[in-house]
């Protein structure tokens, strides 16, 4: 009777203290990247954000990425994900994305995985399901080496693959675009780091050939300059 009554009593102090704050809610905004581009004809504003909020398993993710020329918006997408922690620094997505730009608007289903990889490679793979019936892969990477405590010197990788051709929006079956970047920032704080930093992206395959037979660019280098800050 002893032992079950400490079982008891360990049982109901634990749940008091995680009522009391062992997992409280927490959030964060994240300004990955707000740059200006140089290009040949433009100078394109990017940003790419994302924020979350909720527990230490369960969280509520928002990621906005969006470009604009010369004030006018050329490209705008939005998730929103519930994320699930699966492992040690791996979650679970699923939810909405919502394309407004570029063609008509779009809204997918979006699944995928997100987290640190041996290594320290910071990862992230999604798996896109269009209303009309498209299908896309996207896969993120990138990786920061710590030069000394304020200077970061960070590469990143993305691609694109599409299931089908659709001429219409200038996206060819298979691998359609990969974009590389390197970026060297100074943080005069952890939350606050301006950069300076090169871009090359390119599109490929039939992608490409549907880009240039509507006379537009398939790619190039641009310098950037930006700023890195979250709270």
């Amino acid at each position: 009777m002893k032992k079950i009554l400490i079982l008891v009593l360990a049982l109901t102090s634990n749940q008091v203290f995680a009522m009391g704050g062992d997992d409280p809610m927490l959030g964060m905004l994240k300004v990955d990247q707000l740059e200006m581009r140089q290009a040949t004809t433009s100078t394109p504003l990017v940003l790419e954000s994302d924020a979350w909020l909720g527990y230490d398993l369960n969280k509520l993710w928002l990621k906005l990425d969006a470009e604009s020329v010369n004030g006018a918006l050329e490209e705008a997408e939005v998730q929103a994900l519930y994320s699930r922690a699966v492992a040690p620094f791996w979650d679970a997505q699923v939810g909405i994305r919502h394309d407004e730009k570029p063609g008509p608007s779009r809204n997918w289903l979006a699944i995928g995985f997100k987290g640190l990889a041996p290594y320290f490679f910071d990862i992230d793979s999604s798996l896109f399901i269009s209303e009309d019936g498209q299908t896309a892969l996207r896969l993120q990477a990138e990786y920061e080496f710590m030069l000394t405590q304020r200077w970061v010197l960070s590469p990143d990788a993305t691609m694109n693959v599409y299931s089908k051709s659709e001429p219409s929006r200038d996206i060819g079956a298979g691998l359609a675009d990969l974009q590389l970047g390197l970026r060297l920032r100074y943080e005069f704080v952890r939350e606050f780091a301006p950069y300076l930093g090169i871009n090359w992206n390119s599109k490929l395959g039939e992608t490409a050939d549907l880009v240039r037979a509507g006379g537009g660019s398939t790619g190039g280098t641009m310098l950037v300059a930006g700023l890195r800050f979250w709270f």
